[in-house]
């Protein structure tokens, strides 16, 4: 399988409801690292996954939607605790929808998509899926 990964970040601020989350469930902030990894099984006609500037391209207008929000306030999360594994699904579904619409056009859609959350250089989670 063959992947392809784009890099970018965004920031956020929330909260979280449960006393599991101890002093989160205050307001703070945090700055994601996102890293997506789109996989497919063969090259296009051009060898590539994908052309990595569309790639980019949509991560960025993907991630845009939540950057410099709080997410406390975004209808899209209401009643939601938007831990850092809900918002690596969240990206990927989003993401998703792109590729949907064509985003990654003229190349075939991919076969699966992963994207990885870092909150600090020693803790992150990922959702990872076929996109069929």
């Amino acid at each position: 399988m063959y992947s392809l990964t784009a890099c970018n970040h965004f920031m956020i601020a929330h909260s979280f409801r449960g006393e599991v989350f101890g002093p989160a469930q205050r307001l703070h902030g945090a700055t994601y690292a996102v890293e997506l990894e789109i996989r497919a099984p063969a090259l296009d006609a051009h060898g590539l996954v994908a052309d990595i500037g569309r790639l980019a391209d949509m991560l960025a207008r993907t991630l845009d939607a939540m950057n410099y929000r709080n997410l406390d306030d975004e209808k899209d999360f209401a009643g939601v605790n938007t831990t850092t594994e809900f918002l690596a699904g969240e990206i990927w579904r989003r993401a998703k929808a792109a590729i949907a619409t064509g985003a990654l056009a003229p190349s075939p859609p991919p076969a699966a998509m992963k994207v990885t959350l870092r909150e600090s250089p020693t803790a992150w989670a990922a959702y990872d899926a076929p996109l069929a």
